[in-house]
């Protein structure tokens, strides 16, 4: 697994691309991910839409990639 750096610069976050979910449905509880793997930091970061300015959660590549075929699969549940 890669080494993440514990603390990503505030820069590296305002200039990502910010992505929503196609499937979001405009009520505000979405979630936002922007991939940063191409940066230093190697890791998809996911965001509250309605939180721009506040906590990132950081997934290595693979994770997410995991998390994505979980859903997909049906393994995970409201």
């Amino acid at each position: 697994m890669n080494n993440h750096p514990a603390e990503v610069p505030a820069s590296v976050l305002e200039d990502a691309e910010w992505c929503k979910s196609s499937y979001s449905n405009g009520g505000g509880n979405c979630v936002e991910t922007a991939d940063l793997t191409n940066t230093r930091c190697d890791a998809v970061a996911l965001r509250d839409s309605k939180v721009h300015g506040g906590p990132v959660l950081m997934l290595a590549p693979e994770t997410f990639a995991a998390f994505i075929d979980d859903v997909r699969a049906g393994h995970l549940s409201a």
